[in-house]
């Protein structure tokens, strides 16, 4: 098949790395695969631009589309009519913006996937695909009420993402002392909930007075953090590791023993729990999106009490994740099922 991604943003954060897995996991199937993004937005702050990162990968689409919703009218149109002559099996469009555009301006013959990356999203005036994906399997109930052809795409994980060959050397290579080393790895943002996990790790410490909090990240309300952990007498055993990208990230991940996902943002595939998962840490989260299907132990409540108890808990749980090829394998039989009906 002749596959196009749609992919209306000129950063490589949230869904972006999860398309570019299935892209090239889909390709190593033997597909003829193709990612677009915005092409407008080119300085990018304190984000990774996605453009780059596509092009490294052999996949970003040079058929000429701007794909910007900062696009003016005119050229949105002209993105209309270069995708309309397109000659392509199946357009797999991933934002607001990019389904707009394929609605009208679908090729030929072409099928018409959405995928659905947050329930805002999910909305009575969903507009008409041939399909849909959403990120976690509590949300397709909504979709099959509606009679909708559906299927979940999960997070997808580089394979960087495994267990640190000794985990002690690294931690002495990004100067880490103590134990049990907890993290938090997200944008800081209010969704994420930062301030819980820092008032959380502060009634940690009282139990575990060894231990230590590493956040790996960026983000406006990273000055607010910084003075809530001074604020609390904690400076001395919390590490801001800033942000961090590819290996770099990796690395801070699997010196964890364990991370507190406390919220999503717009990516409810809950990516970095099935990293965590991949480099051998305990995932203790919250119950949104796909995160209580990767999570060891999940929170009743956005609590720092109640992330404590099950922190403490050390409960496990095993999670039998499926590979790239079977996320892949899964998405195109799901292509598969509604081209024969065009």
């Amino acid at each position: 098949m002749r596959i196009l991604h749609l992919l209306a943003s000129p950063f490589f954060s949230g869904p972006a790395e999860n398309v570019a897995l299935l892209a090239q996991a889909q390709r190593a199937a033997g597909h003829e695969v193709t990612v677009a993004v915005d092409r407008l937005r080119k300085e990018v702050l304190a984000e990774e631009p996605a453009a780059p990162r596509f092009h490294a990968l052999g996949l970003l689409d040079e058929g000429g589309l701007e794909l910007s919703v900062k696009s003016p009218p005119w050229r949105m149109w002209r993105d209309l009519r270069r995708l309309k002559a397109r000659s392509v099996d199946v357009v797999h469009s991933h934002f607001s913006h990019d389904h707009l555009l394929a609605r009208w301006g679908r090729p030929a013959g072409a099928t018409l996937v959405r995928s659905l990356h947050a329930p805002r999203s999910l909305r009575s005036s969903l507009p008409v695909a041939d399909a849909y994906t959403v990120p976690a399997s509590s949300l397709l109930p909504r979709l099959e009420a509606k009679g909708k052809p559906a299927s979940v795409l999960p997070a997808l994980v580089d394979a960087r993402f495994e267990p640190a060959k000794d985990r002690a050397v690294l931690r002495r290579e990004l100067g880490l002392t103590g134990a049990p080393v907890i993290g938090m790895v997200s944008t800081f943002q209010p969704s994420r909930r930062h301030g819980v996990g820092v008032e959380a790790f502060a009634l940690y410490l009282r139990r575990e007075p060894e231990a230590r909090f590493v956040l790996v990240g960026d983000g406006g309300l990273v000055e607010q953090t910084r003075q809530q952990v001074s604020a609390l007498g904690l400076s001395q055993a919390v590490t801001f590791a800033g942000y961090q990208q590819g290996d770099a990230f990796a690395r801070w991940l699997q010196a964890l023993d364990e991370v507190w996902l406390l919220g999503l943002g717009n990516d409810w595939s809950a990516r970095a729990a099935a990293q965590a998962r991949a480099c051998g840490v305990r995932v203790v989260a919250v119950n949104e999106g796909a995160l209580p299907d990767l999570a060891d132990v999940v929170v009743r409540e956005p609590s720092p009490e109640a992330v404590v108890e099950a922190a403490m808990s050390r409960q496990m749980a095993p999670v039998n994740h499926p590979s790239n090829a079977q996320i892949a394998a899964d998405i195109l039989s799901l292509y598969s099922r509604v081209r024969p009906a065009r």
